[in-house]
Parts: C-alpha cells; sequence; structure tokens
C-alpha cells in the first residue's frame, strides 16, 4: 500500500475530529473527536517515520499517546464532576460553574 494512502486517511481522520469538535456540544463527544485528531496525528507520524527510514516519528506518537491517555484521566473526572452536580455533560453548562 502507498504511504501517501495513509496520509490521506491521517487528513480524513482529522478533519471528522476537528468538525466534530467545532460542532457538537457534549463534553464526551468532543474528548472523543480530540483522540480522533490525536490518532491521525500519530498516524501521520509513523508515517513519515517509515517514508525515512528512523523510528524518530514512532517515539514521537508513543508519547502522544501517553500524553492521550493521561489527558482522558483528567477529563474525564472533570466530566464527571460537573455531570454530578449539573446532570448535564454540555460544554455550554460547564460555563455556568464560574463564581
Amino acid at each position: 500500500m502507498n504511504p501517501v494512502n495513509y496520509l490521506y486517511l491521517a487528513a480524513l481522520l482529522f478533519t471528522i475530529g476537528a468538525a466534530g469538535v467545532v460542532i457538537r456540544r457534549n463534553a464526551i463527544v468532543l474528548f472523543m473527536c480530540v483522540e480522533l485528531m490525536l490518532n491521525a496525528c500519530n498516524l501521520a507520524f509513523v508515517t513519515f517515520s517509515r517514508l525515512h527510514g528512523n523510528l524518530d516519528g514512532q517515539i514521537i506518537a508513543f508519547f502522544t499517546m501517553v500524553v492521550a491517555a493521561a489527558e482522558v484521566v483528567v477529563g474525564l473526572a472533570i466530566i464527571v464532576t460537573v455531570f454530578r452536580s449539573r446532570h448535564s455533560a454540555s460544554v455550554d453548562d460547564a460555563s455556568l460553574m464560574k463564581l
């Protein structure tokens, strides 16, 4: 398979994730779209790493996955806390929590 096809797939996944971030207002869907965008970047990193014949892109993709996992843990904890107090996972309702 041609490596350019992987880059097209990465661009498509990133576009779907970016559209989901812009359009959707649910916090859980928002986090899933951000994860989709991060996975698209990882696919591009690994593809370019394969094209150039080194492991730098794969190492960056590994660290991106570690940061994404930490982001999910913190983000879901915040979403659960907001949901318990507001009974809604909407991003618009979270702005009401200002003092």
